[in-house]
């Protein structure tokens, strides 16, 4: 973890970001910077996660502020959290946006092509920079894509996932993915240093501090 000084130096018109920051505060798909703007006013720092990669920095998913302008200067602390990791063995890869935009799945692409993988986007928001190669499904197909993958990546915020996992237990199970992951989004304003507990999930009677212990965790964890 590291703490340094970027730049928001682009917004576009899919809300995503250009950050310019140092190579080692990059984070990898599915971890997160704390991002502070300079000179603010507002007491909690911003989580924000990759997108795609980008000169002299990162390209971030949509931002959860909209007080931040290009040129706004950055008090970063970072990567932090546990990101995705797409076993060498996966050759059908599912990325699944739960009512999201697939943005901070986007940079899991790249590494399933170079690994001869075939890709399915599952969302109901397009992207504009997808590769030809991959595929586009709507949500409402997730359960027969879920079902195809060896391997499947999902973004979900934590008051959307008991209605994921129901919608996941009325498909069929006669085969799912040898792995699954999953983001579970939430307020992590302490970014793991004060276990403030704001981005707590309980699982199987247990408290996980998703700022620390997340945010992707292994769907074997949630099912």
């Amino acid at each position: 973890m590291k703490n340094g000084q970027g730049q928001l130096s682009e917004i576009y018109l899919d809300s995503r970001a250009q950050i310019v920051c140092p190579p080692e505060l990059i984070p990898a798909p599915g971890q997160y910077l704390l991002a502070h703007a300079h000179a603010s006013d507002s007491p909690l720092a911003v989580s924000v996660f990759f997108s795609d990669s980008a000169p002299n920095g990162f390209r971030c998913a949509p931002l959860l502020t909209h007080s931040w302008t290009p040129g706004t200067r950055l008090h970063l602390r970072g990567p932090l959290g546990h990101g995705f990791l797409i076993p060498a063995f996966a050759r059908k890869v599912a990325l699944i946006a739960f009512y999201e935009s697939p943005a901070r799945l986007h940079g899991l692409i790249s590494i399933a092509l170079k690994q001869g993988a075939e890709v399915v986007v599952v969302s109901d928001q397009a992207m504009s920079d997808l590769p030809e190669a991959v595929e586009i499904q709507p949500l409402q197909a997730m359960n027969e894509i879920y079902q195809w993958a060896d391997y499947a990546a999902f973004d979900v915020a934590r008051e959307n996932l008991n209605q994921l996992k129901e919608m996941l237990a009325k498909g069929s199970q006669s085969k799912v993915p040898h792995e699954a992951q999953v983001l579970i989004r939430a307020p992590m304003p302490c970014g793991a240093l004060a276990e403030c507990g704001v981005c707590a999930l309980t699982i199987r009677h247990a408290w996980k501090m998703i700022c620390k212990e997340g945010p992707v965790v292994e769907m074997s964890e949630l099912i």
